[in-house]
């Protein structure tokens, strides 16, 4: 009843007679400038860590060296979030990690969580990161040896209003190299899916072909990766921290049996199946 009477007193008193300020966008109504500010501020500081070179486990899982003469394991791994639908709050976050190359699952874990952040372009980071980071403390925990060289992310690096997407924050705050890996275009620095666009999507046309992400300020942000034959529409590759541009590319093309790279594909299917079996309606509501 109050916040029916506070609505009201806002909408046909307040607001014509200018007592408050109109905000024009989604994101003013959710975001106030202070919290905005705060987190302008925390993702300057944070992109001042953020590296993109190559370790040398990197550079040989990319192909720059004989597996045959390294005798070590690779592990790569996959993150994601699953919503439940029309519940800006209650979600899974899923991690799994996977052998490279051979890609066979070695550990996975779920957690169901309650985002506490709203869905803010160009701020991602603030509102999954930190469930992601608490996975990762519970693997380095549990099983230490399956920590991955490289984590894929379902969103994006550099390839961002601010070059710093939620892949290079997730990257810097775990320590690890992170790749960003995107279904859509994130249209930044004048990049368009228009016409142009569309062309060179066609001219993708067998797994393994690129076209870079080239945008007004002519940095090179991402590849759109053609990533296997089955499939026309590519996804979108920028490096998140400790990896290039070009060692970004070759490992999601390594990771793609489907459109999307198997640490990330599993993931995804991993947080909604442990969605369906887990979330109960009914519980949420009484919390």
């Amino acid at each position: 009843m109050l916040s029916a009477l506070r609505n009201c007193f806002i909408n046909y008193i307040a607001k014509p007679l200018g007592l408050v300020e109109i905000p024009t966008s989604r994101a003013e109504i959710l975001l106030s400038n202070e919290v905005r500010e705060k987190w302008e501020r925390e993702q300057e500081e944070l992109k001042k860590r953020m590296v993109l070179e190559d370790s040398e486990d990197l550079k040989c899982m990319a192909g720059s060296c004989d597996p045959e003469s390294v005798k070590k394991m690779y592990y790569v791994a996959g993150v994601d979030i699953s919503f439940v639908k029309g519940d800006d709050v209650n979600a899974c976050a899923a991690v799994v990690v996977l052998s490279f190359p051979d890609l066979k699952t070695v550990y996975s874990d779920c957690q169901m969580i309650q985002l506490t952040e709203p869905y803010i372009p160009g701020f991602l980071g603030f509102r999954e990161v930190p469930f992601i980071v608490d996975l990762f403390e519970k693997l380095r925990k549990d099983q230490p040896q399956y920590i991955p060289h490289v984590v894929m992310v379902d969103g994006n690096g550099i390839l961002h209003p601010k070059g710093f997407g939620s892949a290079s924050h997730m990257g810097v705050i775990l320590n690890l190299p992170c790749i960003g890996v995107a279904k859509k275009l994130f249209q930044v620095d004048g990049l368009e899916n228009d016409s142009e666009h569309k062309q060179k999507i066609e001219a993708l046309t067998t797994g393994g072909d690129t076209f870079p992400l080239i945008g007004n300020s002519g940095k090179t942000l991402g590849m759109a990766l053609r990533s296997c034959n089955n499939t026309k529409n590519p996804v979108y590759v920028s490096p998140g921290n400790l990896v290039t541009m070009d060692t970004a590319v070759k490992l999601v093309h390594k990771c793609c049996k489907h459109r999307v790279p198997e640490p990330v594909r599993l993931a995804d299917i991993n947080s909604r199946e442990y969605l369906r079996d887990n979330f109960k309606p009914e519980a949420a509501a009484n919390t």
